[in-house]
């Protein structure tokens, strides 16, 4: 089985645009008590200092804004101007921020996710959007992740409280679904053949390529194996026949 975004176990709009907030939220209240420099700090992404993960942050959230603003006019939008390689341009300028001047840029972005988003029940939802030729809930649950993994990347070693232990059930279970392809072919967390065994949130972790805070473990048939490697991140939100 291959989830996808929009499938019957699409979470609640409401509350992935609540969750998602208050993770933006959690994460700007972190940055504005960063110490100056801290955004030189290496993160666990490699190359990534914690200022790139924050400008990454900033930037993504503009992107799917734009989408939800330009599927309100019937229109569609590349997120980013130019591409790749001024998606990587735009983070690259952003990363060396101060701690305030990342705070005001994650406000700013805050604020125009809020103006952009439609009501839950908006029919415009189903509105086609360019991010990844999908839909506008599509960009939602997108920014969920992003906000969620990201929050935990750009605030690690902090002991902050935007880590996994803030990724609710609801989070865990749509980031499970989401992820499953990266296992191996007929493998799905929940099916059949492999099953992993962990907290949610540490399985959810280990599935998005973190380092989770708690043990996960592998069962076949109800004996353990080894953990598979992972496959790529999925590309698209819908796969595509």
């Amino acid at each position: 089985m291959s989830p996808t975004d929009t499938d019957a176990r699409t979470p609640d709009l409401a509350h992935a645009l609540a969750d998602a907030d208050a993770a933006l939220a959690a994460l700007i209240d972190v940055v504005r008590g960063l110490p100056e420099g801290a955004g030189a700090d290496p993160s666990p992404l490699d190359g990534w200092t914690r200022g790139h993960v924050l400008s990454h942050v900033t930037n993504v959230a503009a992107a799917l804004a734009r989408q939800a603003e330009y599927a309100a006019r019937g229109e569609t939008v590349a997120p980013y101007d130019g591409g790749p390689a001024g998606r990587n341009a735009d983070i690259e300028a952003g990363a060396g921020r101060s701690a305030a001047e990342h705070a005001a840029a994650l406000e700013v972005a805050r604020a125009r996710l809020l103006a952009a988003w439609p009501a839950p029940d908006d029919a415009l939802w189903a509105a086609p959007v360019a991010y990844r030729d999908g839909v506008l809930a599509d960009a939602l649950l997108a920014w969920w992740r992003e906000a969620r993994i990201h929050a935990v990347d750009a605030t690690a070693g902090l002991g902050a409280a935007v880590g996994y232990g803030s990724w609710d059930d609801a989070f865990c279970a749509h980031l499970r679904d989401f992820l499953a392809v990266r296992l191996p072919e007929s493998e799905g967390a929940d099916g059949a053949g492999l099953e992993l065994a962990g907290d949610a949130r540490d399985v959810a972790a280990w599935l998005a390529g973190r380092a989770p805070s708690g043990p996960v473990s592998a069962l076949r048939d109800g004996a353990a194996v080894p953990l598979p490697d992972l496959g790529p991140w999925p590309s698209s939100a819908t796969p595509k026949p």
